[in-house]
């Protein structure tokens, strides 16, 4: 299967710049307008992409407006981020195809793929197999997923499992703590799994500090998810801070990679 346009291009700018961020927005956590404005500031700020989803709520109407409210404010690509196979819009750009490959539940390894498929392919979305690990503590997505999750200090674990989806036919690797957590997998983990494959890793879930953002990326991660630390700054100004302190931070772990 050919890459599409929005995984081709963020190929490119991995090559450029060595590090990327997103951020999530996910719209039951803020109205469709402020979801655009957000999506504004992190555009300006420099991230590459946003990612649109994450919780059980992100579908249907609201799901729709948010994505038409963020594209109609900046031009970076939108990715959906599914939390359930109702997370869907002909609106957005792509969509991870996530399989979770630590969960106990074949559902989400590949009943929700399944379901999905049609509907996908009937809104013409760019697909990006992605497989989806998911790391003490795991909070609300590990226990939706039934995640067997990934003790943080068994670095092989999570290699093998992203090594697994890479053989498979993933394009891309997340290692994901779950929202809110207090701080990502370990900089030895994102280490260890990086150069075990080699397709993009993308590390989410706790990535709510500029030094936090620093290790990902200087560790070998290549793109990182930015969203509860943003939806929590308080007023624009605090999230543009936010943004901006993030984006260099990821620019200072890439040429630490050099």
């Amino acid at each position: 299967m050919n890459s599409g346009k929005v995984y081709s291009k963020l190929l490119s700018q991995l090559k450029e710049e060595a590090g990327a961020l997103f951020l999530v927005i996910d719209p039951p956590n803020q109205s469709p307008l402020q979801a655009g404005k957000l999506a504004k500031i992190a555009e300006d700020s420099g991230a590459k992409a946003i990612a649109v989803g994450g919780s059980l709520g992100a579908q249907g109407k609201l799901l729709d407006d948010t994505l038409i409210a963020i594209k109609d404010s900046c031009s970076i690509p939108t990715i959906l981020f599914p939390g359930n196979i109702a997370t869907l819009s002909h609106v957005a750009d792509a969509i991870y195809f996530m399989s979770m490959l630590n969960s106990n539940d074949p559902y989400y390894i590949s009943g929700a793929q399944v379901a999905s498929s049609f509907p996908i392919k009937k809104l013409g979305l760019e697909v990006i197999p992605t497989t989806y690990i998911i790391v003490e503590p795991g909070r609300a997505v590990g226990f939706m997923g039934r995640a067997q999750l990934i003790p943080r200090n068994l670095n092989y674990l999570a290699a093998a499992n992203a090594l697994a989806g890479e053989f498979m036919g993933s394009k891309l690797a997340i290692l994901e703590s779950g929202g809110g957590a207090d701080m990502p997998v370990t900089k030895e983990m994102i280490s260890y799994t990086k150069k075990t494959i080699s397709i993009p890793l993308l590390i989410a879930g706790g990535v709510n500090k500029p030094e936090y953002a620093f290790d990902c990326i200087s560790s070998g991660a290549d793109i990182i998810h930015v969203g509860s630390a943003i939806e929590k700054a308080g007023s624009e100004k605090e999230a543009a801070s936010r943004l901006k302190k993030m984006c260099a931070a990821v620019k200072q772990g890439a040429k630490a990679k050099e």
